[in-house]
C-alpha cells in the first residue's frame, strides 16, 4: 500500500489510460494511407480531443514493400492480417479491405479477440451487419462505421446521436459520387450515358468496373445502413429495390429540366403505416430543392424528423482524406469510450438491441410515389385521350402533360412524337398494370420510359 492509501493497481490503470491507444490497420490503399496521414498530421489536436494519443503501430497489406514505403520504419508491416488481430498490444483494428468474404472473417475474428473495429465497408455491414453487431455486443466491443456511408459527411453520427430526439420520417440521399458526376455531366453537356461514363473513368471518378456504382448497388448498401439506424430495424439489403442509371437518356434529362426538375439517383427510406420503404432509383426532384443542386461527385443526405423538420448534410462522399476524416473520428470515439461500461455506449444501430422493431420492408409494388412517363407515340388524333383514359380508369390523376410537336422530335415529316406525363401519387403495382396496358396500344411505338418523382417537401 502506498502512502496515500492507493494500491499499485490504481496507478497501473492511470498509466494505461495515459499510454497511446494502439491501432492495427488492415489494408493501406487509398483510404488507409489517408487515415495514416491524417492521424500523423493532426496528432496533437486529436490527442487533445481524445484524451490520449492514437497511433497506428501495425499494418497488414498484401503489398508489404509498398506499405513500408507509406508508413516508414516505426510501424510494423506484415502480409498476413491475422498477425495484427493476434497482437495483444493492438486495441483497435481498422478494416479497409472491402468486400463480403475475407473482410467478414477478419472482422469477426477481431471481435472474438476482444478488439474494437472501425470499418468503411458498407457492403459488409449491409449484408452481414446483424451478425457482426450481435457478435460485438456479446463480446462488449464497439464496431464503428461512420466512413461506410457518405465518406466525410458525419451522417451516421447525426442519425444515431444528433437526431435522437426525433421520430425520423424519411431519408433521401445522393450517396454515390460516380453516378451524380455522370448525371451532372449529362445535364450540363447534353451527352449520353456511355460517353460520360468513359469520361468519368478517365478522370478517376469511375472504377475500371463501375457496376456497383452505376447499377445502384453501392447506394443501396448505404441506404440499407441508414434505414436500419433511422427506424431501428435489422439491416436487410436483400429487401432493397435497386435500380441504376444505365437506362437514362439525355432526352429525359432535358425534358425534366423543361418541367422544372433535375434527375438524381437517390437512396430513399421512408416510414409508412404499413412498413418501411427502402429503394434506390433515379428520381425527378424539383430544381428548387437544395439537394437537386448538388453537382459533380459531391454527396448530400436530406433527413426529415418530426421535431427538427428537414436537415441537409453535404460534402465529399469519397476520396482518401474525406473518408479518412470519418475513420479517425471513429477512432476518437472509441478511444473516449474504451473504458466505459458497454451498456453506456451508443448502440450500433441507435436503438437498444432488445428494442429493435420488426416493421417489414415493403416490396416495391406497395410503394406509393408519383411518376414521369415518356411515351413515343404515333402522331395522330386520339392518342392522348387513349393514354389518359387508361390512367383515369386506374384512378391515377395527372399533374402535367407535355406533348412535343413531331418535327421537334423526329425532324420535318416525322410521324411519331413524344408524350410526357407527370402523375400524382399512386401505388407502384397499379402503375405497373397501367403501363402494361399502355404498352399494348398500337399507337405506342417504343418501350415506355418511367422515372419516379419525389417532391421531398
Amino acid at each position: 500500500m502506498t502512502a496515500s492509501g492507493q494500491g499499485s493497481g490504481f496507478f497501473e490503470i492511470i498509466e494505461n489510460h495515459m499510454k497511446p491507444i494502439q491501432v492495427g490497420l488492415l489494408g493501406i490503399g487509398t483510404v488507409g494511407s489517408g487515415t495514416y496521414k491524417v492521424l500523423l498530421r493532426n496528432q496533437e489536436e486529436i490527442k487533445r480531443r481524445a484524451g490520449r494519443g492514437i497511433e497506428i503501430t501495425m499494418v497488414a497489406d498484401l503489398d508489404v514493400e509498398r506499405a513500408r514505403g507509406l508508413v516508414g520504419p516505426d510501424v510494423a508491416v506484415v502480409g498476413n492480417a491475422r498477425e495484427v488481430i493476434a497482437n495483444p498490444d493492438i486495441d483497435i483494428v481498422i478494416e479497409l479491405i472491402g468486400g463480403y468474404g475475407v473482410a467478414r472473417t477478419l472482422v469477426l475474428e477481431a471481435i472474438a479477440s476482444g478488439k474494437h473495429v472501425v470499418t468503411a465497408n458498407k457492403a459488409l455491414l449491409a449484408v452481414h451487419g446483424t451478425e457482426i453487431f450481435a457478435a460485438a455486443s456479446a463480446r462488449g466491443v464497439m464496431v464503428a462505421f461512420e466512413a461506410a456511408v457518405a465518406g466525410g459527411i458525419p451522417i451516421i453520427k447525426a442519425l444515431r446521436e444528433g437526431l435522437t430526439a426525433n421520430r425520423i420520417e424519411w431519408i433521401a440521399g445522393i450517396i454515390n459520387g460516380t453516378t451524380n458526376f455522370i448525371l451532372s455531366e449529362m445535364r450540363d453537356k447534353g451527352l449520353d450515358f456511355d460517353v460520360v461514363l468513359k469520361e468519368a473513368r478517365r478522370l478517376g471518378y469511375a472504377e475500371a468496373d463501375p457496376t456497383f456504382d452505376i447499377e445502384g448497388v453501392d447506394a443501396a448498401h448505404k441506404a440499407t445502413i441508414m434505414s436500419a439506424i433511422a427506424f431501428g430495424i435489422p439491416v436487410q439489403f436483400d429487401k432493397a429495390h435497386v435500380e441504376g442509371i444505365t437506362q437514362l437518356s439525355s432526352t429525359d434529362i432535358r425534358y425534366a429540366e423543361q418541367l422544372g426538375y433535375r434527375i438524381k439517383l437517390l437512396g430513399i427510406t421512408k416510414r409508412t403505416e404499413r412498413g418501411v420503404e427502402l429503394r434506390v432509383h433515379p428520381c425527378l426532384v424539383p430544381a428548387k430543392r437544395l439537394i437537386a443542386n448538388v453537382e459533380g461527385a459531391m454527396n448530400a443526405v436530406l433527413v426529415q424528423g418530426d421535431a427538427v423538420g428537414s436537415t441537409l448534410y453535404y460534402g465529399k462522399g469519397a476520396g482518401s482524406e474525406p473518408t479518412a476524416s470519418a475513420v479517425v473520428a471513429d477512432l476518437v470515439d472509441i478511444t473516449r469510450l474504451h473504458t466505459a461500461d458497454p451498456l453506456n455506449r451508443v448502440p450500433h444501430l441507435a436503438f437498444q438491441p432488445d428494442a429493435m422493431s420488426d416493421l417489414p420492408v415493403l416490396p416495391m409494388t406497395e410503394v406509393r410515389t408519383s411518376y414521369y412517363l415518356r411515351l413515343r407515340v404515333a402522331d395522330q388524333a386520339g392518342v392522348l385521350s387513349q393514354v389518359t383514359g387508361l390512367l383515369a380508369e386506374a384512378g391515377i390523376s395527372i399533374d402535367a402533360v407535355l406533348q412535343r410537336e413531331a418535327d421537334e422530335v423526329g425532324g420535318e415529316g416525322a410521324t411519331s412524337t413524344d408524350l410526357i406525363i407527370l402523375t400524382h401519387e399512386t401505388r407502384e403495382g397499379t402503375m405497373n398494370e397501367v403501363m402494361a396496358r399502355m404498352q399494348s396500344l398500337p399507337s405506342v411505338l417504343a418501350p415506355i420510359t418511367r422515372i419516379r418523382k419525389e417532391e421531398l417537401n
